[in-house]
């Protein structure tokens, strides 16, 4: 697998297709996404979203935000940091469960 797609359920936002291995936080922006980005480093919390797909897990920085911001919730991942290493399908956190 070379290319990765990215889709975005019950969004106006047409799927997309990204090459294997690619930082989600590099590639996503207002015109192609309805996920919003603050600092785009982990910090901020601003990419919070819920996938499904199979993604590598977060690291100890990312957990640690994710344990204030989403505690107990295994989809909820920061945009941000997710490295595509498969086809995902991701909601703003906001919307209702995937």
């Amino acid at each position: 697998m070379d290319h990765c797609i990215i889709s975005f359920p019950e969004s106006n936002f047409s799927p997309l297709s990204l090459q294997f291995n690619a930082r989600l936080g590099e590639y996503l922006t207002l015109e192609n996404s309805p996920i919003l980005f603050g600092c785009r480093t982990g910090l901020c919390g601003t990419c919070l979203v819920r996938v499904v797909g199979e993604i590598p897990p977060p690291g100890a920085e990312e957990k640690e935000l994710l344990a204030i911001l989403s505690p107990d919730d295994a989809q909820a991942r920061l945009a941000c940091q997710i490295r595509l290493t498969g086809d995902i399908a991701i909601r703003t956190y906001q919307s209702d469960e995937i």
